[in-house]
């Protein structure tokens, strides 16, 4: 089953969200910012009564990041902590990865060059 939610802001930012082998596969491409964070963070939020939820969220095609999606990972991240899962970041591109590490947070999140890697860890 694929839900499919897209955004509209100067970036754009379509978002995909699929099972791939028990862990939730959150897909974004585009930009996610303070215009499209909503839908972002909608994404990311779990499902009522979750219990270890695992989610990869693939960065792959975003090509700008600010706090507002920063924060949103962090939430998300936490969340899904506190419900005994995991949270990993796929694929992050340069600029992406850039801002994730200035903020530390490729320090508290896993983050894996690509999807495969972030499933198969």
């Amino acid at each position: 089953m694929t839900d499919e939610r897209g955004t509209t802001g100067p970036g754009g930012l379509t978002i995909t969200s699929a099972p791939v082998d028990g862990v939730i596969v959150i897909t974004a491409r585009g930009e996610i910012d303070h215009h499209t964070g909503g839908p972002f963070g909608q994404a990311l939020t779990l499902p009522e009564n979750a219990a270890a939820t695992r989610m990869v969220v693939d960065l792959s095609g975003v090509t700008f990041m600010d706090s507002n999606g920063i924060n949103l990972l962090i939430a998300a991240h936490n969340a899904v902590r506190d419900a005994s899962g995991w949270l990993r970041l796929a694929g992050p591109t340069e600029s992406v990865l850039r801002t994730l590490h200035l903020v530390g947070l490729d320090e508290i999140i896993d983050c894996y060059s690509t999807l495969r890697d972030a499933l198969n860890a």
